[in-house]
């Protein structure tokens, strides 16, 4: 989801900026010479939103983008649900001079898997956008003003869950008439959202994909995630969230997105794109506070983009995954229960983030239920990052699986 006003200018950055709004680059395979859809953001509000903390915000507000055309019975939309750094833009260009299109362009379009001359394609901004600062994300979150006070929310902002990411977009489809959806389909945080839907809404959801994604946190993952939190938190300027009428914690979040981008790569494409650091450098032998090529590389991409993104959004987000479990319950296998959706997971097999191994779980629960989950590994190169780059080379069986016929259809 690269925005036009944000152009890349080095590999690194190419990748860092995929990790902020996933734009298809130039290295990337799934780039479309044709003619993109021209999309229009949107935006949507509800108002005295009750969150799973028990919790009520007074006014939340979301963007969201649609591809295709929603049918006279309202029943051909498909939903999908974006990660982490990502947001709503999933598909064509706001403008016919953007440099690039939307994250999933590849597979979304006329004539594409998700075939937008058949069904309604409907992408939404989760709450506490991890980049509030791009100008075409709309977003409530710590950044946005408090009503009862007239100043950010910071940490009075409540927790929020992946179920409230999921009940914003059931009030945004409420909102369109539609009860029903032909498809979930989401990657990494968005696979949360797509799993969640399925479990929290079983009666609505007849079919569902999970991209590079999981059923629910285990605790090597919870700590991984982690990770992404402290150097926010040990930046001084962070100030237990209360920056906004000072510094920004941007060290922290340089750090921040650094790690994101490193654990959501593969060592394969880390090394092909980073340089290659000479025997002894002058520099790094000369003091310990110096920095290296590679390092340059990963962290100067992480600072330039470090502005757009807020650190406590960052640090909700990451809060939200933690806490995740399908369907809220006590353990997956109950959670998993409540799907009747039929449901299609695509790991990537290189993935070093949320590894194969977590979908696997899932595929096996709902066997040992009596129910027939798809499966399939996406080859490449990218690791976690496979879900997008390398997504194209499932695109024959995410047709398939979407376009075929569930245990009620007629």
């Amino acid at each position: 989801m690269m925005n036009a006003s944000i152009r890349v200018s080095s590999p690194l950055t190419a990748v860092v900026g995929l990790l902020l709004t996933v734009a298809l680059l130039a290295v990337s395979p799934n780039a479309d010479a044709a003619e993109p859809l021209l999309v229009e953001k949107k935006s949507f509000t509800t108002r005295n939103f009750a969150t799973v903390s028990g919790e009520v915000i007074p006014e939340v507000t979301v963007g969201w983008e649609a591809y295709g055309e929603l049918n006279a019975a309202k029943d051909n939309v498909i939903l999908i649900t974006h990660f982490f750094s990502g947001n709503s833009h999933a598909a064509g260009k706001y403008t016919p001079e953007d440099p690039l299109p939307g994250y999933w362009d590849a597979i979304i379009g006329p004539g594409k898997a998700i075939d937008t001359n058949k069904y309604y394609v409907v992408s939404s901004d989760t709450l506490a956008n991890a980049f509030p600062g791009l100008p075409h994300v709309i977003t409530t979150g710590p950044a946005s003003l408090n009503p009862a006070t007239g100043k950010p929310y910071g940490l009075d902002f409540p927790v929020v869950t992946i179920r409230d990411f999921v009940n914003v977009q059931h009030a945004l489809l409420e909102s369109l008439g539609v009860t029903s959806l032909h498809a979930v389909i989401g990657a990494s945080m968005g696979s949360l959202q797509a799993i969640e839907w399925a479990a929290a809404y079983p009666d609505m959801v007849e079919r569902m994909v999970s991209v590079i994604g999981t059923g629910a946190m285990d605790a090597w993952t919870i700590t991984a995630l982690e990770h992404w939190a402290r150097p926010i938190k040990a930046d001084p300027n962070w100030n237990q969230g209360d920056y906004y009428e000072g510094e920004k914690p941007l060290v922290g979040l340089t750090s921040t997105l650094a790690m994101i981008t490193q654990q959501a790569m593969h060592p394969l494409s880390m090394n092909m794109r980073a340089p290659q650091q000479p025997v002894l450098p002058e520099a790094g032998l000369a003091s310990v506070t110096n920095s290296l090529p590679a390092l340059d590389f990963l962290f100067n991409a992480a600072a330039g983009q470090a502005p757009l993104a807020d650190a406590n959004h960052i640090l909700y987000l990451v809060r939200a995954n933690q806490l995740f479990v399908a369907g809220h319950e006590q353990d997956l296998a109950t959670g998993l229960a409540k799907i009747k959706a039929k449901t299609l997971f695509l790991p990537a097999k290189n993935d070093l983030l949320l590894q194969p191994y977590m979908a696997q779980q899932s595929v096996k629960l709902l066997q040992a239920q009596g129910k027939d989950p798809q499966y399939a590994e996406i080859e490449g190169i990218w690791g976690h990052l496979d879900g997008i780059y390398s997504i194209s080379s499932k695109a024959d069986l995410l047709a398939e699986f979407i376009n075929s016929p569930t245990a009620t259809s007629n």
